[in-house]
C-alpha cells in the first residue's frame, strides 16, 4: 500500500489518568487517537519536541512512547525526521492491540481480572504522578541511594539533608520563617497532626476548625482526641468572629481554602494572629497546595506573621505523589521535642535523601513550574467546558480542587446518573 500525502492533524490529545509508566499513556492516547479516526494511516506525528511541549511533559517520554508505538507497528520513519502512521494501524487500535503488556496481561495464569475501576478520577487534591520527569526523579534517587545507610538506632541523628533543603525552599518559596533544626519530617500530615495532638495538650479541649473543611484534617485531630468545632467559611475564608477565647487551637487553609478555594483575607489574617496572641492558642496552617497558584502570585505562609503561634504543615503528596507519605510540620521550638517524642516512625531515609537532591538539584522548582502550567491548561479546558453547559466553576484560582454548585438535588441525581452511564462496563 502507498503511504499518502500526510495532511494537518490537530490531535485533541488527553493523556490517560494512570499509574502507568508516562510513555505507554502517551502511546495509548495515540492509540485511541487511531481508535476514534482521529488520525488515519498516512497521517504525520507532530514532532517529539512539539508534542512534548503541549502536554507539558519531558521529550524523553514522547521519544519513547514513538518508539513503542515503532516496535509494535503502529508507526514507522518516514525520511530520518517524520513519523508517519502505518497502513492498517487503525485496524488494529479498532481491534484492542496495544502498544506493550500490561502488568495484569502478564501475570500468567491469572484467573480473575482486577475489577475495573472509573474512567476519570474526580476525587479532589490528587496530583497527577505522571507529570513527574521520571529522569530528573531518577538522577535524584541514584544520588540519594549512593549516601551511607543511615543506622536507625534510636541515638544515630535525624537525616538533616531533607530538612537543610526544605528550610531553604519554604522561606524562599512560601515565606516560613524556620530554622532547619525547626522542621519535624512526618509520614504523612494527618500523622504529624496526631502527634501535635498529643504534643501540644489538644486532647479533650475545643480545636476551632473550618466548615465546610479537609476532612481527612478534622479525622486526624478528632482520633486524637481533640473536640471539633466548626467554624464558618465564606469567600474570605475561615471567619475568625466564629473563634472562641477557649479555643485551644484553631484549623485553616488560608492560601486555599479546602473546598471552597477561598484564600484567607489580609484582614482575617491578621484577626486571626491577634486572636492566638490574646487566647494563647495555636494556628495549624495546613497548607496542602500552596505551590499551585494560576492567576496571581503565590501568596505567603501564615506562619511568618507569627512563627511562635503558627504550627505550618506542608507535604510532597500534591506537588509529587501521596505513595511518598512525605509531610512535614513547622513548629516553635517549645513544641519540639514533645512533637518528636510523640512520633512512632518517620519516613522513609532514602525517600528523605532522593526529595532533598531533587529539591537541591532545582528538579523540585522545574517539577512545580511544568506542573502548575499542565493543571492551568486542565483548569482552563475545564471551565470552558462547563460554561457552554451553562455551569460556573469556582475556587479555581489555584489548587488541586474546583468548586460546582448544583441548584438541586434532582440536577446531583441526573450528574451522578449521567457519570454512571460513561462509566466502565458492568463485570460479566
Amino acid at each position: 500500500m502507498v503511504t499518502r500525502h500526510a495532511r494537518p492533524v490537530e490531535l485533541p490529545l488527553e493523556l490517560p489518568s494512570s499509574g502507568a509508566p508516562l510513555r505507554h499513556r502517551v502511546a495509548d492516547a495515540l492509540i485511541e487517537l487511531l481508535r476514534t479516526g482521529h488520525l488515519r494511516p498516512g497521517d504525520t506525528l507532530p514532532a517529539t519536541r512539539t508534542l512534548a511541549a503541549k502536554l507539558a511533559i519531558s521529550r524523553t517520554a514522547v521519544l519513547a512512547a514513538y518508539d513503542e508505538l515503532a516496535a509494535a507497528g503502529f508507526v514507522h520513519a518516514v525520511g530520518g525526521s517524520s513519523t508517519v502512521v502505518s497502513p492498517g494501524a487503525d485496524l488494529a487500535a479498532r481491534a484492542g492491540v496495544s502498544s506493550h503488556v500490561s502488568p495484569l496481561h502478564a501475570v500468567v495464569g491469572a484467573r480473575s481480572a482486577v475489577p475495573a475501576g472509573p474512567r476519570w478520577n474526580l476525587l479532589p487534591g490528587y496530583p497527577d504522578a505522571g507529570l513527574i520527569a521520571a529522569g530528573h526523579w531518577r538522577a535524584a534517587w541514584r544520588a540519594a541511594a549512593r549516601l551511607p545507610v543511615s543506622s536507625g538506632q534510636p541515638f544515630s541523628p535525624p537525616h538533616g539533608p531533607l530538612r537543610q533543603a526544605l528550610a531553604v525552599h519554604l522561606r524562599r518559596t512560601r515565606g516560613v520563617a524556620a530554622d532547619p533544626a525547626d522542621i519535624i519530617l512526618v509520614p504523612g500530615v494527618s500523622a504529624g497532626l496526631r502527634a501535635l495532638t498529643a504534643a501540644a495538650a489538644l486532647a479533650g479541649r475545643p480545636v476551632a476548625f473550618e466548615q465546610p473543611g479537609y476532612a481527612e484534617g478534622r479525622r486526624a485531630l478528632q482520633s486524637a482526641g481533640a473536640l471539633i468545632r466548626a467554624v464558618p467559611v465564606d469567600e474570605d475564608g475561615l471567619d475568625p468572629a466564629g473563634l472562641d477565647a477557649d479555643d485551644a487551637a484553631a484549623y485553616t487553609t488560608p492560601a486555599h481554602q479546602f473546598p471552597l478555594g477561598a484564600r484567607l483575607s489580609a484582614g482575617r489574617r491578621a484577626a486571626l494572629i491577634g486572636w492566638a496572641r490574646r487566647a494563647r492558642a495555636l494556628v495549624i496552617e495546613d497548607d496542602y497546595d500552596g505551590e499551585f497558584r494560576y492567576d496571581r502570585q503565590p501568596v505567603g505562609a501564615l506562619q511568618a506573621l507569627a512563627p511562635d503561634r503558627v504550627i505550618y504543615a506542608g507535604t510532597a503528596s500534591k506537588s509529587l505523589a501521596p505513595a511518598l507519605r512525605l509531610g512535614w510540620l513547622v513548629v516553635p521550638p517549645r513544641l519540639l521535642d514533645a512533637v518528636t517524642a510523640q512520633l512512632t516512625a518517620g519516613p522513609s531515609g532514602l525517600d528523605q535523601l532522593t526529595l532533598a537532591e531533587f529539591i537541591d538539584s532545582g528538579g523540585y522548582d522545574r517539577q512545580i513550574r511544568r506542573t502548575r502550567l499542565a493543571y492551568r491548561r486542565r483548569r482552563d479546558r475545564l471551565a470552558a467546558a462547563l460554561r457552554r453547559h451553562g455551569r460556573h466553576v469556582t475556587g479555581i484560582a489555584a489548587g488541586l480542587q474546583a468548586m460546582l454548585e448544583l441548584s438541586g438535588t434532582d440536577l446531583e441525581r441526573q450528574l451522578v446518573t449521567r457519570a454512571a452511564e460513561h462509566g466502565p462496563p458492568p463485570r460479566r
